[in-house]
């Protein structure tokens, strides 16, 4: 899976990006200071599946703190976005193109207001950041509108004259967005869409399209300038009551960022998505790296989900995409080098344990004989739900 981040110039959307991945990425208080998608690994963080036997996993890729396993995915940083973009203003075909491998979004914006629809800075709280969430819904809608336009004329050829479903005609132009046939499906079914109305809705079916293949958490970022009287909360809560469809997350990105790197140094023990760390010891600091080491502590432990920056991947993860964390492991959770479950594996919900079989190697899948709970020591079936942090043991014949 693949999160892209996006959003307009200027709201801290490499900050965040830095703070997710600690990947180097250009970033600066001028619009388009990306020009490149940058590529990374982020890590979404789980319950360590290992605990469950008091052990700690040994993980191939990704790490582990303390109780919790950090799995990982790929992050793209696209270029900043501004109005028209789906008209090819600023870097907007370039963006476009990027963003379209993604498989979720998480939208940067700047909760401070501190930024204009330009991505240009202006004063405190002077621009109103619900304008970000509309102009980027615009901006994505009329780029799937314009492709499905482009082609309209042969897609509506195959549906009238060669009897094609829906779906199959509009999928051969609509897989370089990384639309699936059954976002198509769900999109024409929720719209009550045939051959005799469709293409009266075009631009609905866009619009839903987008939302179904492209689904997004709203990282409110700069919390940190608005902190007085808790301005910041009651800009969220009113973005919430404005766009109840959206998960909205309260966001300080370069506090993430400055406490992983202070981790990485060993100055601080801290886990990411926490609202607390640790100090190793002061004595190595000076008195303003403590006062900024606990002026960042203060403001944490007072947001919902300390800097927000962890909770909006794993949101969208497993809240958007509907993904679940599995292990494959034996019952002593070791492999041949003595590594405790040194994988782990990101699959959709409603994963089968053939699902899982297959997804390990095809020779498991197609000699599956049984598979093993080892949680809780019970033989499953082929067609046996598996869920969040469970460790499977696939039996499979010659």
């Amino acid at each position: 899976m693949i999160i892209g981040l996006v959003g307009k110039p200027n709201v801290g959307k490499s900050a965040f990006f830095r703070a997710l991945t600690l990947a180097a990425a250009e970033s600066g208080n001028f619009p388009f200071t990306t020009i490149d998608a940058n590529s990374a690994i982020g890590y979404v963080k789980i319950k360590d599946p290992a605990q469950h036997f008091d052990k700690s996993s040994n993980p191939r890729e990704g790490y582990v703190l303390g109780e919790y396993r950090f799995v990982p995915t790929e992050v793209i940083d696209v270029a900043g976005l501004v109005p028209g973009a789906s008209e090819g203003k600023g870097l907007g075909n370039q963006f476009l193109n990027d963003l379209s491998q993604a498989d979720a979004l998480i939208h940067v914006i700047d909760l401070s207001g501190s930024t204009n629809e330009k991505g240009e800075p202006v004063d405190l709280n002077s621009y109103d950041p619900a304008e970000d969430i509309k102009f980027l819904e615009v901006e994505l809608n009329q780029w799937y509108l314009n492709i499905i336009e482009k082609h309209w004329a042969n897609i509506d050829k195959k549906i009238r004259m060669q009897d094609m479903k829906i779906e199959d005609a509009l999928i051969t132009v609509l897989s370089g967005l990384n639309i699936k046939e059954r976002h198509i499906f769900q999109a024409i079914s929720e719209l009550k869409l045939d051959k005799t109305n469709i293409s009266d809705n075009l631009k609905e079916l866009a619009s839903k399209l987008r939302e179904i293949s492209k689904p997004m958490v709203i990282a409110a970022n700069k919390c940190d300038a608005i902190l007085d009287n808790n301005l910041w909360e009651e800009k969220l809560n009113a973005l919430k009551e404005q766009f109840p469809g959206y998960i909205i997350m309260p966001v300080i990105a370069e506090y993430e960022y400055n406490l992983k790197k202070a981790a990485e140094a060993e100055i601080i023990s801290y886990i990411p998505g926490e609202k607390s760390f640790d100090i190793k010891d002061e004595s190595k600091l000076n008195e303003a790296q403590i006062n900024g080491l606990n002026k960042i502590k203060d403001t944490i432990s007072l947001m919902p989900n300390g800097t927000g920056v962890q909770d909006c991947i794993n949101s969208a993860m497993f809240d958007l995409l509907k993904m679940i964390a599995i292990c494959p492991g034996g019952v002593k959770l070791e492999d041949k080098n003595g590594n405790t479950l040194p994988d782990c594996f990101l699959m959709p919900n409603g994963t089968t344990a053939l699902d899982f079989a297959f997804r390990l190697h095809t020779d498991f899948g197609k000699n599956f004989v049984k598979a093993i709970d080892i949680k809780t020591g019970r033989m499953v079936g082929k067609d046996h739900p598996v869920n969040m942090g469970d460790i499977i043991e696939i039996k499979a014949g010659k």
